[in-house]
């Protein structure tokens, strides 16, 4: 207290910020120069900058009437360096040194502490400076000296006979070609050193105007140092609260804001993963844990979340996998990394990764050798995505780490059966991927399979026994019954009775004639008598409000029916033509985004699915498919839309009678024909447009889409 009563305040003097020239302006500070010389005194003949790299290059007068001139060594060295005969291209061209020129070094990085002070009539105007460089002389005009030096040597050494010279010329010279240069070594080459100094070399020089202290122009730049609004509306970053003062008088080291934790992989607290976004929380958590069952993320968040918001959260980072969640693939594997035991890049690790998880919805337990023979990736790959999610057992395999939990799956209907149609577009990728054979998986009830256990080589065989019977027993029944269809007929041969294939279950031969046609099949194994429809069993999927699979006379306005028919006109409108099982695939994704209860999941069955398509504007493409084509039944029905309203409906119709008649076409016959049909000479643009619309490319032929078999 005694300290300040003997400082008293003298003045008190505003502080204005004044933004201006905030980002262009520099401080030249002239460590090398005469005492006696003021900056107004340099005589500056030119100047030039390179912004990006803040590089100044000044250019500046020597006084040669100075007695202190030694005029002697000028000459000397403009004789040195631009030799005897001066021209245009000289350094010097009075050949005599009289000029100077200064390069600039930043002489620090930071200069976010400094600013340009202006006191005028009791206020204190400061402009923040955008960079401080330091003006030293360059002396390049010496490498010139030596290059000219080491040139007259050169020069004089040349004595030899003309015989030896070409005797010398004659060389044997090895070709040598470049490898493809590799990411790494890419990267190698842009960090490395020449890399930087051929970058910072091509930057263009920005030639400078020089005005003196004095200027008219000087002058009017100088009142840019001065704050131009005195309201205070240009001050606000001035005006801070004590606390905010403290932190900008103290920030935190570097050091300390590395020891902060960001995330659980560094121990983050459960109060800090509080404060965060219900689906960050979610995030990180799965991202951490790997599998967890729904009630453990619950405890987790807390009682006071709502469940419905975190199962939305939780399908979008997991997977349902035997009632569990799992992560999914690319939250751990993000696109542009890479495995750190082979570089395999995230993409493939992801595919690995999910035909372990698809596995996993099967069985219980997996093979680590059957997952490294089909994914093809190496040992320490698979072991890591089997670590995620199961333990080892000794001479058994890899377990799921989670037991069954069937309690998740009775309660959350709706969303099993999202998850399940899910997994089935997951599986038509790896079938597609990996080659692997088609199988019908077993179904329960529920849409999820349960849990399972090692099952021996004698359990198999009697298995497959029992199956065998009632396959025989059931293509008994299917015979007796066409024999009796073909009977009816030949009494009523006006009337054609639909032949429906019997279901696995086994229905009473008593059962309607009309019975309900088979729903659509979306079951991961896709066989032949499935009942599910969509993932929902076939008597919930059907009920009993259809007739061959159609809704009955008078309810093509239900809202199922509107919902199907703005599917698949949106559909169509994107893709042109569509084989059935595309469709189909296609249907099961847009079933998977819908919200639980929405009216689709009531059971869609494929005639309904192919009446409403033909509804909608599209017609069939009897496509004359090879005798020996491997394409199912659904992969052989083509659809495409016969007019969408736009200029090249009528190209695109003459396109599709092409390929009702032809399974491959050439571009030459396509194009001609179009040029026939058209009657004008379409432009490659066009042709172009309407094979993008329709057709693939493969081995130099055409195949409307979806019907090419590599």
């Amino acid at each position: 207290m005694a300290n300040e009563e003997d400082d008293p305040v003298v003045q008190e003097i505003d502080v204005y910020l004044a933004k201006s020239l905030a980002e262009k302006l520099y401080l030249f500070q002239y460590p090398v120069r005469p005492a006696s010389m003021t900056y107004d005194d340099i005589p500056h003949l030119s100047a030039k900058i390179k912004p990006k790299q803040q590089k100044v290059e000044l250019e500046m007068a020597i006084d040669t009437l100075n007695p202190n001139y030694c005029r002697s060594k000028g000459e000397q060295i403009a004789l040195n360096v631009d030799g005897a005969c001066a021209d245009e291209s000289s350094t010097y061209s009075s050949k005599l040194m009289d000029k100077q020129t200064f390069c600039s070094s930043q002489s620090t990085s930071n200069t976010a502490r400094y600013a340009a002070a202006l006191y005028r009539q009791g206020e204190l105007h400061l402009t923040p400076l955008h960079g401080i460089l330091q003006l030293r002389p360059s002396f390049s005009y010496l490498d010139k000296a030596d290059a000219k030096h080491r040139e007259r040597e050169a020069a004089n050494e040349a004595g030899d006979s003309s015989q030896d010279e070409a005797e010398e010329d004659v060389k044997q010279i090895t070709v040598r070609f470049s490898r493809p240069e590799s990411e790494q070594a890419r990267q190698r080459r842009v960090q490395s050193y020449e890399f930087l100094q051929k970058k910072h070399a091509e930057e263009p020089w920005v030639h400078l105007h020089y005005y003196g202290l004095r200027d008219s122009r000087s002058e009017h730049e100088r009142q840019y140092l001065l704050c131009q609004g005195s309201s205070g509306v240009e001050n606000t970053e001035l005006v801070k609260s004590p606390s905010e003062y403290l932190m900008m008088l103290m920030p935190p080291s570097p050091e300390e804001e590395k020891d902060k934790p960001v995330a659980p992989s560094n121990v983050l607290s459960m109060a800090q993963l509080r404060t965060l976004p219900l689906a960050d929380q979610i995030k990180i958590l799965m991202k951490n844990v790997k599998v967890m069952p729904f009630a453990n993320l619950m405890s987790l968040l807390g009682p006071s979340i709502d469940s419905v918001a975190v199962l939305r959260g939780i399908q979008k980072v997991a997977m349902l996998v035997q009632g569990n969640w799992v992560v999914k693939s690319d939250i751990l594997y993000p696109k542009d990394s890479s495995s750190p035991h082979s570089g395999v890049p995230a993409e493939v690790l992801c595919r690995g990764r999910d035909f372990v998880m698809w596995k996993f919805t099967q069985s219980r337990w997996v093979v680590r050798k059957e997952v490294a023979a089909v994914t093809k990736l190496c040992t320490e790959d698979v072991k890591d995505f089997l670590e995620h999610m199961a333990v080892v057992r000794i001479n058994k395999g890899w377990e799921f780490i989670l037991p069954y939990d069937g309690e998740f799956i009775k309660k959350h209907p709706d969303v099993v059966q999202r998850q399940h149609m899910l997994w089935s577009g997951i599986q038509a990728k790896l079938e597609k991927v990996y080659n692997l054979v088609k199988e019908t998986l077993p179904k329960k009830p529920d849409g999820q399979s349960g849990p399972a256990g090692l099952v021996s080589g004698d359990q198999r065989v009697q298995a497959a026994r029992s199956k065998a019977q009632q396959n025989h027993a059931l293509l008994e029944r299917e015979l007796q019954r066409r024999k009796e269809q073909v009977r009816a007929s030949m009494v009523l041969p006006g009337v054609r009775i639909k032949e429906e294939p019997v279901s696995e279950e086994g229905e009473e031969e008593e059962e309607q004639e009309a019975e309900d046609e088979e729903p659509m099949d979306t079951s991961l194994g896709g066989g032949l008598h499935s009942r599910l429809a969509n993932g929902l069993p076939g008597g919930r999927a059907a009920g009993g409000d259809s007739f061959n699979g159609h809704p009955p006379p008078g309810c093509a306005g239900t809202p199922v029916a509107r919902e199907l028919r703005a599917f698949v006109e949106a559909t169509f409108q994107r893709q042109f033509v569509l084989t059935l099982s595309e469709l189909k695939r296609l249907f099961n994704l847009h079933l998977a985004s819908l919200p639980p209860g929405h009216t689709l999941f009531s059971g869609i069955s494929d005639r309904m699915l192919q009446d409403t398509v033909l509804a909608a504007g599209c017609k069939q493409i009897l496509v004359p498919f090879p005798p020996q084509t491997a394409a199912s039944p659904d992969e052989q029905k083509v659809f495409a839309l016969w007019e969408s309203g736009d200029m090249s409906d009528q190209h695109r119709q003459v396109l599709l009678e092409i390929f009702s008649k032809n399974y491959r076409v050439r571009r030459n016959m396509i194009q001609s024909r179009l040029t026939q049909e058209c009657g004008e000479d379409l432009s490659k643009q066009e042709v172009d447009k309407v094979l993008k619309d329709c057709c693939v490319s493969y081995g130099g032929m055409w195949y409307l889409k979806g019907t090419v078999q590599s």
